[in-house]
């Protein structure tokens, strides 16, 4: 992918950490300027109270062989994304790819417990962070993006169309924000492909992110530690297996053929040839259906 995507400038809507930093990191690899946008900067925390920043992903992808450029941004806030989009076009005076993956909601769905006992205050601001945001940033974003044919949107949720079509993701809040978006990805892909633009829905499997690791008291280098606790995550992928989807996707001449669908970074990788960073292809929504919901033993055997 190196030099693939050069001249191209990429939007990270959520590149703060996870998911998102993978993403832009990989952009960068593939030579794209990338806008790393969050919230929280080395001078100020969201109320995630995490300790990553947009400054590091924007040093990362620099790294990496792009141009990073961190923005402190509350997708909340239209102005802020007004002038985020607007500070795009005149810097670079176009923009190939916006991905939505601002999210934040770690600490405010409740597992297992239902609609009516779930705190209302956090369920209904899990929404606006997952939902409102992307919205609010792909209307100020996409004006841009269809000035020149070929733009391309991924909405970054949690679950395929077809298992979240089955599966009680095991909150209402949590349900209904990764289902409104893949909605928002098959919506989109009807609105832009008039202007010669994609939009997909695309889902990490399980992602060894910065939480999730810390969940487990993990790192990135001795992550297999964490099976003795969740056997299952042995098909666990890092954030920057999704990246090189995005990757895969934007330097895609044909990518329009995915216009409108749920896709995987597992389903991808079999399509596109990318590997993790350890060389595996880990398919983890195939091995959640067959193994893990079936009960059986982990066996990732076939599956990475």
């Amino acid at each position: 992918m190196n030099g693939a995507l050069h001249g191209k400038v990429a939007l990270v809507a959520g590149a703060t950490r996870g998911a998102g930093r993978g993403i832009a990191v990989e952009l960068g690899a593939a030579g794209a300027t990338v806008y790393a946008t969050g919230r929280t900067t080395r001078a100020q925390r969201s109320e995630m109270d995490r300790p990553e920043t947009i400054e590091e992903t924007a040093e990362r992808v620099t790294r990496a062989g792009g141009k990073g450029i961190a923005v402190q941004v509350d997708h909340l806030e239209r102005e802020q994304v007004r002038e985020l989009v607007a500070r795009i076009e005149r810097e670079q005076g176009r923009l190939d790819v916006l991905v939505n993956d601002v999210w934040g909601g770690e600490h405010l769905f409740e597992w297992n417990k239902p609609l009516w006992e779930h705190s209302l205050d956090s369920g209904m601001r899990l929404l606006r962070l997952a939902i409102d945001t992307h919205i609010l940033t792909s209307h100020h974003a996409l004006p841009l993006l269809i000035k020149r044919p070929g733009g391309l949107v991924v909405e970054i949720t949690d679950g395929t169309a077809d298992y979240n079509a089955g599966h009680y993701r095991v909150s209402f809040f949590y349900d209904l924000a990764k289902t409104a978006v893949l909605r928002m990805a098959f919506a989109q892909a009807e609105e832009l492909r008039a202007h010669g633009g994609t939009a997909v829905a695309l889902t990490p499997g399980w992602l060894r992110s910065e939480i999730m690791l810390g969940h487990y008291e993990v790192t990135e280098e001795r992550w297999r530690d964490a099976l003795a606790k969740q056997p299952h995550f042995a098909i666990s992928e890092t954030p920057a297996y999704v990246g090189r989807a995005v990757a895969a996707l934007a330097a895609d001449p044909e990518v329009a053929r995915w216009s409108g669908q749920s896709l995987s970074s597992g389903q991808l990788a079999r399509v596109y040839g990318f590997t993790d960073v350890d060389g595996s292809q880990p398919d983890a929504w195939r091995y959640l259906v067959e193994v893990q919901d079936a009960g059986k033993p982990a066996d990732v055997t076939g599956y990475r």
